[in-house]
């Protein structure tokens, strides 16, 4: 049986490299999760999780994750990826993600939208909105990528 989580962890990054995998795993390098493998995830916050800054763990940890990334190889566009975590005043949360073509900031506004609806639709109040968001210009073949970290305790 898995763990509950009890805390996330949000993380952005961007990079670039010679293939859209290179730029990817570069991009986890510089959200400082490119030596976790990830377990995918879905969208739902357990109740009473925190928020954590980002932890120390060994090489190749499996790690439940809730992300975004987008990877383009047209120089001088303009690739955003995001995730918002909601948070509720007495239940549950929902994780969201979203990446485009565009701006950091128009991914955001998208991703904040994105969850207010979620709540929305659960009947679920809302308490507060934390966003990570990451833009890159690419350059040959260029990585933005947002995740958040699910952890057991």
């Amino acid at each position: 049986m898995w763990a509950v989580p009890r805390a996330i962890t949000v993380a952005t990054g961007a990079g670039e490299g010679s293939t859209e995998v290179n730029a990817f795993d570069r991009a986890l390098l510089d959200a400082g999760i490119a030596n976790l493998n990830f377990l995918r995830v879905t969208s739902i916050l357990p109740a009473g999780a925190r928020l954590v800054p980002m932890r120390r763990v060994p090489e190749g940890t499996l790690m439940p994750a809730v992300y975004a990334r987008i990877t383009s190889h047209v120089p001088g566009e303009r690739i955003a990826a995001a995730v918002a975590v909601g948070f509720s005043e007495d239940s549950y949360g929902v994780i969201m993600e979203y990446s485009h073509k565009g701006t950091a900031d128009n991914a955001e506004q998208i991703v904040r939208r994105m969850v207010r609806e979620a709540f929305d639709i659960r009947g679920l109040r809302l308490r507060e909105v934390v966003v990570g968001v990451r833009e890159h210009v690419v350059e040959r073949v260029g990585c933005a990528v947002a995740a958040v970290l699910l952890w057991p305790d």
